[in-house]
């Protein structure tokens, strides 16, 4: 499209000899999307602007560079040889120009890429220009957002002006003009190949250059070679054990919606991998790609809404001194054997939780379900706090109550959901099995490995797992067992004198884990004191205007 009345360059001519010509690009990301703008500015003030959509998820370091690369092959197609490239990213013109070095694995190539389509001209200079002299970028990148491209085409829209403007050409870019590969195996050959090669043999790849092989040797360094069997060191230290792409998505699918799985976001599962003893290359965004393809997750995905009122923290001083009890039903379709309601339980320290279905909840089945859970199991807890169901507050509850001095406390009665965790523990845990059910009257099957699943991810709160608070050791998964984790092979090989001498350290240790959950639990708590009172503050605002 061309705005001014300068005559639009042909394929068979080009631009006068010597003339100096100028490129200006720009990326824009928002609700919508990522897309991209460049427009050529011919001596004489001719602009030539370009724009599309990245139909392909991006950086915006990486859409500014596919503005950049845009133009610049507009420029070689229009064959200018003399061209002033301005552009509002101070990252991208600096690496350009070999001011700034390119770290991110993502833009390497990109920057390469731009390097070799620099040789086309006879002079190229890079600018850097403040944003609000960007204008004309900018809006081109901005346009294409305001429209709906299908996405079997590319797709022509006529847009009138009061100056009769000509047809707007707005295109749509699946794939990226550069793109790594790391993930990607060639010839059968794990991501890791070349890295146990080196530290088995002391070999290169073929055809490395002197900076490959240098690259090599420090990203070898960090690498623990046992046998067959690849290590990565952590910096605490610790050692990983390096997967292939086949055992990585078996990991993956283990952990995700496996027996215990609990349908856990990207970065859980990530956290989760880890604590377990494994490592790849790519798998925090492998563990997120994954979470976005689930269709349960997104049938089932979190909807917030968090009342306005000020937070009033319960504070646990050991484990299993304090635990919330409260109940979830009545659950349609009923399961298979009857059940219907779902009788829950937390340690407000650990948030350990306990929970049994039955066909309904009687104020007899709540007393045999603290006893037989709670004090059989733990130890008498020195609080209960339930809210005002008739089946959690009757005469049955306070004998029981007085029979082993415990203290009973009812949350508010106008507003139930006041006893926090117990109501974050029963949407967590119908979520969990919303997701793992497959007949919907199997529910009560599944509640076992929910729980399962819910004991071994860590919570925000106190920043490890409750059965790590709970036994002072992470609990061994089904995976671990298939694809054997380091800790799993070191426990084959120890006698039963050895484990047991590891085991009871563990156990001296453990206070010092639950000392630091409570410190952690303390701060997370102000902070989200502080964060809830804000906002409340602010409603009330604005209630009084």
């Amino acid at each position: 499209m061309v705005l001014s009345d300068e005559k639009v360059i042909g394929d068979d001519e080009g631009p006068e000899p010597g003339a100096r010509w100028k490129l200006a690009f720009d990326g824009a990301s928002n609700a919508m999307g990522h897309e991209i703008g460049a427009v050529l500015i011919s001596p004489r003030n001719g602009y030539t602007p370009f724009t599309a959509r990245l139909c392909f998820d991006c950086t915006n370091n990486m859409a500014e560079y596919e503005a950049c690369i845009m133009g610049l092959e507009a420029a070689i197609n229009h064959r200018i040889k003399i061209l002033e490239v301005y552009g509002d990213s101070a990252l991208v013109i600096h690496q350009v120009k070999g001011e700034w070095e390119t770290r991110h694995p993502k833009l390497i190539p990109y920057r390469a890429h731009v390097v070799k389509l620099t040789e086309y001209f006879d002079e190229i200079t890079f600018h850097h220009i403040p944003r609000e002299e960007n204008q004309v970028a900018d809006a081109l990148a901005t346009l294409s957002s305001m429209y709906k491209v299908r996405f079997w085409l590319s797709s022509m829209y006529k847009v009138r002006f009061w100056n009769e403007a000509p047809i707007i050409k707005v295109e749509r870019k699946d794939e990226p003009v550069v793109c790594t590969v790391a993930e990607e195996e060639h010839d059968d050959k794990p991501w890791f190949y070349d890295i146990k090669r080196y530290l088995e043999k002391q070999e290169y790849p073929g055809n490395a250059s002197a900076t490959d092989k240098k690259y090599l040797r420090r990203l070898a360094s960090q690498f623990f070679l046992s046998g067959e069997v690849l290590y990565k060191r952590n910096y605490d230290m610790v050692l990983f054990r390096c997967v292939d792409k086949c055992e990585a998505d078996m990991l993956i699918k283990e952990i995700h919606e496996g027996s215990f799985g609990t349908h856990a976001s990207g970065h859980a599962m990530t956290k989760k991998i880890l604590r377990a003893g494994y490592y790849w290359l790519t798998m925090e965004a492998d563990c997120f790609r994954y979470a976005k393809t689930c269709h349960k997750c997104q049938i089932y995905a979190d909807k917030i809404h968090v009342p306005p009122t000020p937070l009033n923290v319960l504070k646990s001083p050991w484990p299993f001194s304090m635990w919330g009890i409260d109940m979830i039903g009545m659950i349609e379709p009923k399961a298979s054997n009857g059940h219907r309601f779902i009788l829950v339980a937390i340690d407000y320290f650990t948030k350990w939780v306990e929970a049994a279905s039955y066909a309904s909840v009687t104020k007899q089945v709540v007393a045999r379900f603290i006893k037989k859970e709670i004090i059989c199991r733990y130890r008498i807890p020195n609080k209960i706090i339930t809210d005002n169901g008739s089946n959690l507050n009757n005469k049955t509850m306070k004998e029981l109550c007085d029979e082993f001095k415990i203290e009973h406390h009812n949350s508010s009665p106008y507003r139930p959901k006041m006893n926090g965790a117990v109501e974050a523990a029963n949407k967590n845990i119908k979520k969990i099995i919303q997701k793992m059910v497959k007949t919907y009257k199997d529910w009560h099957e599944m509640l076992p490995f929910a729980l399962h699943g819910y004991r071994t991810t860590v919570r925000t709160s106190t920043g490890a797992t409750p059965f790590s608070l709970v036994y002072g050791m992470e609990a061994v998964l089904p995976i671990e067992v298939e694809i054997p984790s380091l800790r799993v092979l070191m426990e084959t090989k120890l006698e039963e004198a050895e484990w047991a001498q590891a085991r009871f350290d563990q156990l001296n240790l453990i206070e010092e884990k639950r000392l630091t959950a409570l410190c952690h639990g303390q701060l997370y708590q102000r902070r989200l004191k502080r964060h809830l009172i804000k906002r409340f503050v602010q409603e009330n605002s604005k209630k009084e205007t």
